[in-house]
């Protein structure tokens, strides 16, 4: 039984109870098993009549919704291969992705969307979800059979120094995938006699959280979408989820804005949170103070345990992917009593290759490899993954393939480690390392991810140096010079002296998606963030001694 007769069967039985919500201000919209099956069958309708046949391939284009899960488990039931799209990717980028997968049809979720994507879509014709869900069938019938080996998607990756490439995921693939993180699940979750409470804002048109969604229609679970970032507080108060998949910067706003919050409180309140705050972090670091046992049993009897119901009464965890995540952050929501589980992949590994065990949680790691992969490192600490996972191989681009697929290994591209007990920890990406004229290798993200959390304000942080003699750094957001300096004097005071920042560049406005200098899920784009501030670094290494420029 592949993954998708598994859903079915889970929906058949799940008929009359709900698996599917959005959460809108004005209230909650959500399906049952069978009303899902009678929009899944609407669309395979719709998809036949539009001439869709089995593998070829159909664009994806929306915002996460219940039509989005119909239209996604409707083209992969008709045996053709969905071509998932980011609705906030620019135009142009989109373009591309079409032009290279030849969609034989796109579905937009409204008009806006098809309008701004058509004049891209190298000739494909277009559709709207409207038009797709216009009739509800019956209930669905029954998948198409599927190959172990046929591709169900087509997923472009982020591109950060290059154009977008497509990865294709298998009957296979996603079939080992699933058993294996919903049996993560059980282990977090243990024996419930309640279906589990899902909130999901990610974007489904992304491996890891697709995976969490098709995992979700697999389970004992009701998944709720939100359709509104700004609201997410609200929205999960609405919820209150037992757990929900993250990116870092969503934990670190989490954070800033707790602390922002005790801090404008005062009182004894906010001395309790200070004094728990720190007697947790000494405890940590093994140097307590005398009376620290005391000061944060009384915090978490009081402030701590109110925080931690603010954010949701029934949270077991905060799953974390995507980047690394500031240990400090995840020590933070430890010591709240929320446990904070990584994991760690590409969209070449199904999503995930490694993920943290519920009961063997190291802060900064990011858990040990999924049952059935092989992870190892390569030269220069590059990890190296085997396993049935691995895609099969980028979508027309045989060279590239070659590259990253050698004697049945995927070399990933990113550095990491693993401890005695095989829990890794990710500390860089390859193409990422900057070698100094000295000769010196220096990965920039532990710097970067260091001035983000020291520098009030700051919303992203890119070192530069390469073929340089020292490094320098551009920092973005609302910020202040005298913070920027010292932050620079306490971290450079801690590190050896290559490592050390000389110089900085302040750019008021943050790096976006639609500038071009952000990937679709938040990455930096280095070089084309370089070229935009060509002459503003070079002014950095210009003076013998370079301080600080600001746009």
């Amino acid at each position: 039984m592949n993954f998708l007769e598994v859903i079915w069967m889970r929906l058949e039985d799940w008929a009359n109870r709900q698996v599917l919500e959005e959460i809108h201000a004005n209230g909650r919209a959500g399906v049952t098993g069978a009303e899902l099956l009678a929009w899944i069958q609407a669309a395979r309708v719709f998809l036949r009549q539009r001439g869709l046949q089995p593998g070829d391939r159909c664009g994806l284009l929306a915002a996460n919704s219940i039509r989005w899960v119909a239209m996604d488990l409707a083209i992969m039931a008709e045996g053709a291969v969905v071509v998932p799209l980011y609705a906030r990717q620019a135009p142009a980028e989109l373009g591309v992705m079409l032009q290279d997968s030849a969609p034989r049809l796109v579905v937009c979720g409204d008009g806006a969307l098809r309008a701004t994507v058509a004049p891209h879509s190298g000739g494909a014709p277009t559709a709207l979800f409207e038009e797709a869900f216009g009739g509800i069938g019956a209930i669905a019938e029954k998948p198409r059979a599927l190959h172990p080996e046929q591709p169900v998607t087509i997923i472009y990756t982020s591109g950060t120094s290059g154009t977008p490439k497509g990865v294709p995921l298998t009957v296979a693939n996603v079939g080992h995938m699933l058993p294996c993180t919903s049996a993560r699940l059980d282990r977090l979750m243990g024996q419930r006699n309640e279906p589990e409470r899902v909130f999901h804002y990610l974007p489904c048109c992304f491996a890891a959280s697709w995976i969490v969604l098709l995992t979700c229609l697999g389970r004992d679970a009701v998944l709720s979408f939100s359709t509104d970032l700004q609201r997410v507080a609200e929205e999960l108060a609405a919820v209150a989820p037992n757990y929900f998949l993250n990116v870092p910067v969503m934990l670190e706003r989490m954070r800033a804005r707790i602390r922002t919050q005790i801090a404008g409180r005062r009182g004894l309140a906010a001395a309790i949170f200070e004094a728990g705050e720190g007697a947790w972090y000494r405890k940590q670091a093994r140097k307590p103070k005398t009376l620290d046992g005391f000061r944060l049993r009384l915090a978490r009897a009081t402030v701590f345990a109110a925080i931690r119901k603010r954010l949701g009464p029934q949270l077991e965890a905060l799953i974390c992917g995507s980047a690394p995540l500031a240990v400090e952050t995840q020590l933070f929501f430890f010591m709240l009593g929320i446990r904070v589980l990584q994991g760690y992949g590409l969209t070449e590994t199904t999503g995930i290759c490694t993920l943290d065990d519920p009961e063997d949680v190291v802060a900064g790691r990011v858990g040990p490899a999924i049952p059935g992969i092989e992870m190892k490192l390569g030269p220069h600490g590059e990890i190296l993954v085997r396993g049935p996972n691995v895609f099969p191989g980028y979508w027309r681009r045989p060279e590239e393939t070659a590259l990253v697929l050698r004697d049945g290994w995927l070399h990933t591209g990113d550095q990491g480690e693993a401890n005695e007990r095989g829990i890794w920890r990710i500390t860089g990406r390859v193409k990422n390392l900057i070698i100094l004229s000295s000769g010196h290798n220096v990965p920039p993200e532990p710097l970067e991810e260091m001035l983000v959390r020291s520098i009030p304000g700051a919303e992203q942080a890119m070192v530069v140096g390469n073929d340089r003699s020292f490094l320098v750094a551009v920092i973005t957001g609302a910020v202040k010079e005298e913070d920027v300096r010292s932050a620079f004097e306490d971290i450079n005071a801690r590190l050896p002296h290559f490592e050390r920042l000389r110089a900085f560049h302040l750019h008021p406005e943050p790096f976006t998606i639609e500038s071009g200098l952000l990937t679709a899920n938040g990455k930096l784009r280095r070089e084309a963030v370089q070229a935009a501030l060509r002459r503003e670094i070079e002014q950095l290494y210009a003076s013998p001694q370079p301080q600080a420029a600001r746009d």
